[in-house]
């Protein structure tokens, strides 16, 4: 339009007090301006007070704004595959950000049908192996190798370690790296000190248990995430258990608590927040088309799965005296 049109339609707008209606836009573009993310849906649990979840959150949202799109946050019906399909086919979402996927057949075959119907869409903190499908996670067996040499460096050799459920892809690697780095040091995995949790603080309570009754062969404890190491010693002190007779400890996450837990924990640190500036960048950049100048694109697009380094954090709870 002319120039002068232009600045008559910005005055009037301006003296109207006119805002742009969304739901005009989105019908008249067919876009819903929505950057889409599914969260598991877990029954009072604090999901956005975990560490996990409202780092990769801020790190999406990060992105999102600055490419001027909204965030839907949507949660899964407990027991229920997701229809994810439907969130594009009713133009809830443009792009959609999957979190806290398991690796089972009906969420196989629901990812499989976004990708044949060509819906932009990346998944977080999940490997499906043989799919070439947009992933963004860290790597957790370079991690767990890491918190093992640390503690095999210092001497320690019965080293119990509490993991996640095996349904996730990040637990299988976790025990990758483990096996890698005790082997590494010459040992082999002793599937009697092999614990399994649910990565929740109770569930480390609970192993605390069993690790108290072999803290003489077990001298080091290494969980799959900070929950479940704090959870392990506070199980510990809850039997009488004093801190100077805990074994050493390693977990992984390096969240806000870790610093606080006493002694002080030594974690594996995972970029969640960098994690979720990628994976919306590369939806955003990427498959939604955004120009240069509309979103920071310093994360490449074009590989189906990246991962981010994770580095290990010393801190008291592992040094030996």
């Amino acid at each position: 339009i002319k120039e002068e049109t232009r600045r008559k339609v910005i005055e009037a707008s301006e003296q109207l007090g006119y805002v742009p209606s969304a739901l005009a836009r989105s019908f008249a573009r067919s876009k819903s301006g929505n950057l889409g993310v599914v969260l598991p849906y877990v029954p009072k649990a604090h999901l956005f007070s975990a560490y996990f979840f409202s780092e990769m959150l801020s790190g999406i949202g990060s992105k999102a704004r600055d490419s001027g799109m909204d965030l839907l946050v949507m949660f899964r019906t407990p027991g229920e595959v997701m229809n994810y399909t439907d969130l594009f086919r009713r133009q809830k979402v443009d792009a959609c950000i999957i979190l806290g996927a398991r690796d089972d057949h009906g969420e196989l075959a629901a990812m499989q049908q976004l990708q044949q119907e060509g819906h932009p869409f990346c998944i977080m903190s999940q490997h499906f192996a043989g799919e070439s499908f947009m992933e963004v996670d860290a790597d957790h067996v370079g991690g767990s190798r890491l918190a093992i040499r640390h503690l095999t460096d210092q001497g320690y050799r019965k080293i119990a370690f509490l993991n996640g459920p095996d349904s996730y892809s990040n637990s299988q690697e976790r025990l990758q790296g483990v096996q890698i780095g005790l082997n590494e040091a010459g040992m082999n995995v002793d599937s009697s000190l092999l614990l399994e949790g649910n990565y929740g603080r109770r569930s480390g309570v609970e192993a605390a248990a069993t690790i108290a009754a072999r803290l003489d062969e077990i001298d080091a404890v290494f969980a799959a995430n900070d929950r479940m190491a704090i959870g392990v010693m506070h199980g510990l002190r809850e039997r009488g258990i004093k801190v100077q007779d805990f074994p050493a400890f390693v977990g992984y996450d390096d969240s806000d608590a870790a610093e606080m837990a006493v002694p002080p924990l030594s974690s594996v640190r995972v970029p969640f927040y960098e994690m979720g500036e990628l994976a919306a960048s590369k939806l955003i950049h990427g498959s939604l088309g955004a120009t240069a100048s509309s979103v920071n694109t310093e994360f490449p697009s074009e590989t189906a799965r990246q991962l981010l380094p994770t580095e290990l954090i010393i801190r008291a709870s592992s040094i030996r005296n």
